[in-house]
């Protein structure tokens, strides 16, 4: 009994240190948020060149964070907006342009980038970091501008934005951010080149609709006289088929009634000469019968006498 109540506070003890063991363990898990960086800093481990990371970048899942060698940040990936007034910039005509324009940019979760954030980024705040991409936005907005015509930017708007795009991802990965839209909303010059541009394209806008409204209209004018020449022509050919289909009806009634006169004739004759036949049938025999009574009557006589 004694040695068993001298072991139950030993035993007690050390069930405390591990219980607090295991809590301290479990307090140095970090789990990352989807909108946002996990940045371990100080002992990390080495790449596979050999050289040793400036820290370690985690997007999504949990990490442990080894107490007094390291320490850990959150980068918040939440989009940032910038407005980039871009004045009395030279195009490749030296003319001077403004290009009021808004981009929209954000923290890179590509690893490659993702590490350029945590090495020039971390621990500065949204406004700080605007105040760092709007400088070099102007920059590369300017350079764009500076390689394309008046007549591009303002008319080939997609190719436009592209070389935006194009020069200004690449800046923006060299810090850690990436361009998620870029909008240009409208483009002045100090001279009046644009909007001369645009009287001349309204002006031959106008000038084509009113050619494709005659060429419409002509072509309807043909159209229509073609129709009422073809009505035409199937009228007289209806009218035509009509006169033909009567001729050959009449040829077809005077054959039949040919045909029905020559039956008629040949039928005609047919019975006179049965009439005539029997007709002299019956004189023949009539004259048979005078003559047998002649002679009867001769005999008759001669009897009597």
């Amino acid at each position: 009994m004694f040695l068993t109540s001298s072991f139950v506070p030993i035993i007690l003890i050390i069930a405390v240190f591990v219980v607090l063991l295991l809590i301290f363990i479990i307090s140095r898990f970090r789990i990352c948020p989807s909108d946002k960086i996990l940045v371990i800093y100080g002992r990390t481990r080495k790449t596979e060149s050999g050289e040793t990371m400036s820290s370690k970048c985690i997007h999504g899942g949990w990490a442990f964070v080894w107490p007094i060698v390291q320490k850990y940040q959150y980068m918040d990936l939440t989009p940032m907006s910038i407005e980039v007034n871009l004045t009395s910039a030279l195009s490749r005509q030296n003319i001077r342009i403004d290009v009021p324009s808004r981009f929209t940019v954000g923290i890179s979760t590509e690893p490659g980038v993702m590490q350029n954030a945590a090495e020039r980024l971390l621990g500065l705040s949204h406004n700080e970091i605007k105040t760092l991409a709007s400088d070099m936005l102007f920059g590369q907005l300017r350079l764009v501008v500076a390689t394309m015509d008046i007549e591009e930017i303002n008319a080939d708007r997609d190719k436009f934005l592209a070389n935006i795009q194009k020069n200004v991802e690449q800046e923006l990965k060299k810090i850690g951010l990436k361009l998620i839209n870029v909008n240009v909303t409208d483009i002045k010059d100090e001279s009046g080149y644009i909007e001369a541009l645009g009287k001349e394209a309204a002006a031959k806008a106008i000038n084509d609709a009113r050619k494709s409204v005659a060429e419409k209209n002509r072509d309807g004018s043909i159209g229509e006289a073609n129709a009422k020449q073809e009505e035409r022509i199937k009228v007289a050919q209806a009218n035509a088929a009509a006169v033909q289909g009567q001729n050959d009806a009449k040829i077809l009634i005077a054959n039949s009634e040919a045909n029905r006169r020559e039956k008629e004739a040949i039928a005609e004759k047919i019975a006179v000469t049965a009439e005539n036949v029997q007709r002299a049938k019956a004189l023949q025999e009539s004259y048979l019968a005078e003559e047998e009574a002649e002679q009867a009557r001769a005999i008759r006589e001669r009897a009597t006498l």
